[in-house]
Order: C-alpha cells, then structure tokens, then sequence
C-alpha cells in the first residue's frame, strides 16, 4: 500500500514532462496537487485538465521558485485551497538553458543555472516547513549529472544537481527528527523535451545501444518512483539518492 489519498502535494515545475508525470500520478494516487508553473501556461492547463478530467483535485500556481516572495505565494496559495497542512513537496523545477565550455561562460550564467537548479530546491525546503509536519516528505529531482558530471557544457547544471543531492542528505539529518523524510532521484536519459532539445541524437542513439536496458526512460516510470518516496510506501527511507537509468555505469 502506498496511500496519497487526501495527502497534499506541491510539484514545482509541473507543467511538462516529468513535472507533469508526477503531478498526474500523484493525483491518481489520491493526493490533492499544487502544480507550480513558470513559463508555460498553456503546459500548465494541459496538465491541469488531465487531472480533473481523471476525476482529480489540483489547482495552479505561478511563481518563480528561484525568487523567495514566489516561493512563499506559492505555498500561501497551496493552503488557501486545500488547507495549512502540506505533505509531498517535489522540488523539479530546472533546467539546463543551453550548453556553454567553462571558457564561454559568464557570472551571470553561473547564477542563473545554479538559483534554477539548486536556490530553487533550497527556498522551497525552506519555506515550506511551517506547513509539513510528522510525516511530511520532500523529493527532490536530481539527475545522473549529478553522479557523472554531466554531458559537454553542462558543467554548471550538473553542479547545482550535485548541491541538490547533497542537500537532500544534509536535510534528511536536519528534518528526521521532525519526522520529515527527504530523498532525490537522479533520472539518466529520459525521453522528455529536455533530451529532444539539448541532446544530440547520435548521443541517445549511442545510449540505446550501451544501456542494459536498450531505451531510454520514460517521465511515467520516474513519476512511479518519487510517489512510492512520498507515500507510506517508504517509511523508512531518506537521505538517497535513487538512481534510475536503465542501468548505465557512470563514466
């Protein structure tokens, strides 16, 4: 058993891809989502209507979780709609924005890649903690990067990734006591607009040919994962980091 039912979850990010694969299979599981966008409105209602029309409950929010006033709307409007108490938080917001040799890059790139990627996990932990109590879970979406450094000129994302993941062991020792437990996944190659944007084709034609697995994972099959984190499923889990990518060795 793995019961969401009535739980409240924030998915930050959750618009597209595995934002939204969360979004939905938590809904599915019973839990009552706050699907935080930034850019993509239109992404946003889509997913919003695969909920509803499932016979779930969720609501959207904007707010740019690498700003700290966003963040605090966002989790204000999550109370308004379902209550002060928050169970399930799932720090997906991120990105990769484009692929730069360090030689390339700037400060400002740096802030940029490192706030969406790690400030963005942070300012949520942070703020969301007056609203989860005993029982409360934070899943945070790491990635293979994090492990292996990442592809050519992502550097700086696979940096904040890392941070990522050692936050969620830092925070899992500061919140156990709480009865918070926080854990990530690190999804390798996943077949979302990520990969069709910023990876080559030869790259994942390469990954289908070395992966035990022959393929590429699917946003569902990491969805499955963060929900069996989050819920009653994983009692006694917190502080890893889980690994899911078909199983490729990281070089």
């Amino acid at each position: 058993m793995n019961n969401l039912k009535g739980k409240v979850a924030v998915v930050t990010g959750g618009s597209r891809d595995i934002g939204r694969a969360i979004s939905v299979r938590l809904a599915a599981e019973g839990a009552k989502v706050c699907i935080n966008y930034c850019h993509c409105p239109q992404k946003a209602q889509e997913t919003l209507d695969i909920i509803r029309r499932a016979g779930g409950e969720a609501i959207l929010v904007k707010a740019d979780v690498t700003k700290a006033a966003d963040v605090r709307f966002l989790f204000e409007e999550t109370a308004k709609a379902f209550g002060p108490r928050i169970d399930i938080l799932v720090n997906n917001a991120g990105g990769i924005i484009g692929r730069k040799k360090i030689q390339e890059q700037d400060e400002d790139w740096y802030y940029t890649l490192m706030d969406l990627n790690f400030k963005s996990c942070w300012l949520c932990t942070r703020d969301v903690l007056p609203y989860m109590k005993e029982g409360g879970s934070i899943i945070n979406v790491s990635s293979q990067a994090a492990r292996d450094g990442g592809g050519p000129g992502s550097s700086v994302y696979a940096c904040g990734k890392a941070a990522m993941l050692c936050h969620t062991r830092a925070m899992a020792k500061e919140l156990g006591p709480q009865g918070i437990r926080v854990n990530a996944v690190c999804p390798g190659m996943i077949n979302t607009y990520f990969h069709d944007t910023f990876t080559a084709p030869e790259g994942r034609e390469a990954l289908h040919r070395s992966a035990p697995l022959r393929r590429e994972g699917e946003a569902s099959e990491v969805a499955g994962l963060v929900c069996f984190l989050a819920g009653d499923a994983a009692p006694y889990v917190t502080g890893t980091g889980v690994d899911i990518n078909g199983g490729c060795l990281f070089s």
